[in-house]
């Protein structure tokens, strides 16, 4: 029997490592961070457990690898939705998916989000792996798109105001309404309520904030 060629280890590798950061953002949802072990990551991603400390120096780096993984899936994901966005507002509609899929997350799987937001704010700090610089890329063409002046400067400002949407989203004790956060960021970036994914309680006050800065009545 012949060896596997290179380009299949590879993409082997590649499969291994999806799996594990699959696994991760399962378990770490179903059962919280400290209840998530190694082991169970890899039997969760059927892998061997030594796959798990070749690809990753602990599981601090691995959870954030894994949710930089999803939040890059989810925004993609948001932006090549059906119907794709055409003409002078479509960068304005692909800001507008790409704000309400980063809160959505916040919203929809809150202990995951919860536990990275700790892990960027823990000693470790940020990690720079491959997940990180699909989503950077994905924020840096949203930006571009969105027409941006400068998009190197204002795409880790982008960053940073989601970023604090989610924490406030997600801050025990007093989180903040979702609604109300995407009616600031909407407000910032001259987005109508209506683009995106509104959520179905409308916006605060019961108006649509339109893009030249006036409001009208909620659709």
């Amino acid at each position: 029997m012949s060896p596997r060629s290179a380009s299949v280890n590879e993409e082997l590798r590649r499969r291994s490592r999806e799996r594990l950061l699959q696994a991760t953002v399962e378990l770490v949802g179903e059962h919280g961070y400290d209840a998530t072990t190694l082991g169970a990551i890899a039997d969760r991603a059927g892998a061997a457990r030594g796959l798990v400390s070749y690809y990753f120096p602990g599981k601090r780096q691995l959870l954030q690898s894994a949710v930089h993984r999803l939040m890059h899936l989810t925004l993609a994901a948001a932006l090549a939705r059906e119907p794709l966005p055409e003409g002078p507002e479509a960068g304005r509609e692909q800001l507008a998916r790409a704000v309400d899929a980063v809160l959505g997350l916040a919203v929809e799987r809150p202990v995951l989000m919860r536990t990275h937001m700790a892990g960027i704010l823990s000693a470790d700090g940020f990690v720079r792996c491959p997940e990180q610089q699909r989503l950077a890329e994905v924020l840096r063409e949203t930006v571009r798109r969105y027409g941006a002046a400068d998009v190197e400067a204002d795409y880790p400002l982008l960053r940073a105001l989601l970023m604090g949407a989610v924490f406030a989203v997600l801050l025990p004790g007093a989180p903040m309404p979702v609604e109300r956060l995407r009616a600031e960021l909407f407000q910032r970036y001259g987005l109508d309520w209506d683009m995106g994914v509104p959520p179905g309680g409308g916006p605060p006050g019961g108006t649509v904030e339109r893009g030249n800065g006036a409001q009208g009545p909620q659709r």
